[in-house]
């Protein structure tokens, strides 16, 4: 019995010698990130997105670029002239150019919405500090896979997560944002995995909001048409 007692006390001891290295590692992964964000001012890169969807065997792949800069403006182009979202501080347009169709959301106007809170996530992978991620985030999990650490959140308003219950974050093993995953509600997947990444390079004009004259405008969050 002194022997199987000692035996469980040296493999409590062990176990938890691991899991306080495991805690230490995603620590030091996290802040390793998030010291090089602190950095950035302004990121470029292409994409390429793979939707997989319950309802077709196949994902959809397409291609694109992005913009962003710190804080919050960001500049994402689908394909070619497919879909465009522009951030410029609270207001975000989608625009359609092949249907000369666009949707503004302002944010700092809008009441509560899930389809606000939804897609404020559109800017995640680009914290600024821990507390950034904190704010909106409960970390799930920190896992290795493809060369890669997948950082698996879930977004703390309740209107997000009923539209993205899970959303992650792929760093390279150097630091860097390598890509993200967001995670929708009825199972299906949108992954962005970034390439040509260019770091605090020009981006003005990225983030104008000018329409075309022969665009329809509409602002779902209001309810109303113009």
């Amino acid at each position: 019995m002194v022997k199987i007692a000692r035996f469980f006390s040296i493999a409590a001891f062990i176990f938890n010698v691991v899991a306080k290295t495991s805690a230490l590692e995603k620590d030091e992964i996290i802040s390793s990130w998030l010291a090089q964000q602190t950095n950035v001012q302004t990121w470029a890169a292409e994409f390429v997105q793979t939707r997989t969807l319950k309802v077709l065997a196949e994902p959809l792949i397409s291609t694109g670029r992005v913009w962003f800069a710190a804080p919050q403006n960001f500049r994402w182009e689908l394909g070619q002239d497919q879909t465009i979202a522009i951030r410029n501080n609270e207001t975000m347009l989608v625009m359609y150019p092949r249907l000369k169709r666009a949707e503004k959301y302002d944010f700092q106007t809008a009441g509560p919405s899930d389809w606000k809170d939804a897609l404020s996530m559109l800017q995640t992978g680009f914290p600024r500090s821990r507390g950034d991620i904190d704010r909106q985030f409960k970390i799930l999990s920190l896992s290795f896979t493809n060369n890669l650490n997948v950082l698996a959140l879930q977004p703390r308003s309740p209107g997000a997560r009923k539209m993205m219950p899970e959303i992650r974050i792929l760093i390279g093993t150097n630091s860097s944002l390598a890509g993200t995953e967001l995670v929708f509600v009825d199972g299906s997947t949108m992954q962005n995995l970034f390439r040509n990444v260019q770091t605090n390079t020009p981006v003005e004009g990225k983030f104008n909001l000018d329409l075309p004259a022969d665009f329809k405008l509409v602002e779902p969050l209001k309810g109303n048409r113009k």
